[in-house]
């Protein structure tokens, strides 16, 4: 089975859990000994993120975050810790990643990481602002071709 993980740095890198046991594979990816939250932000994805993250204090996803809010079209919370993102079947299990998803996941880290160096050079002149060009960055990313 594909899957993607996306570190909090904005490092992409692509996993085979095992389809038998692809739900503990993925917790153990995550870093988490519980369960782990999962989220449907595409109607062909699922995202799994550690249940606990921000409580134990794990840095903000950024990717994650910017790719889910995308999909979904609105502003999420914020996301904390690294996400495993998989494909989903029409009854919710979980099931390989399609590539263009997986081109999606790829494409919004790139750009995350790209927008966060520029940003160094040139911050945002506000927390808003710099939430509106992530997310613009990110949606022309999930909608177009580049």
């Amino acid at each position: 089975m594909q899957a993607l993980r996306i570190a909090s740095d904005t490092t992409v890198t692509g996993l085979t859990p095992p389809d038998l046991d692809a739900r503990w594979a993925i917790r153990e990816h995550l870093g988490s000994t519980g369960a782990a939250d999962q989220a449907v932000y595409h109607r062909r994805a699922l995202l799994h993120i550690h249940g606990n993250g921000q409580s134990i204090g794990l840095q903000q996803n950024l990717a994650a975050w910017a790719l889910a809010s995308a999909w979904r079209g609105l502003t999420l919370y914020p996301l904390h810790g690294p996400a495993v993102i998989t494909g989903r079947t029409q009854d919710g299990a979980v099931a390989p990643l399609d590539d263009d998803l997986a081109q999606h996941a790829r494409t919004v880290a790139q750009t995350v990481r790209e927008t966060l160096i520029e940003w160094q050079a040139r911050p945002p002149a506000t927390n808003e602002a710099a939430t509106a060009e992530l997310l613009a960055y990110a949606f022309r990313d999930v909608t177009t071709d580049r």
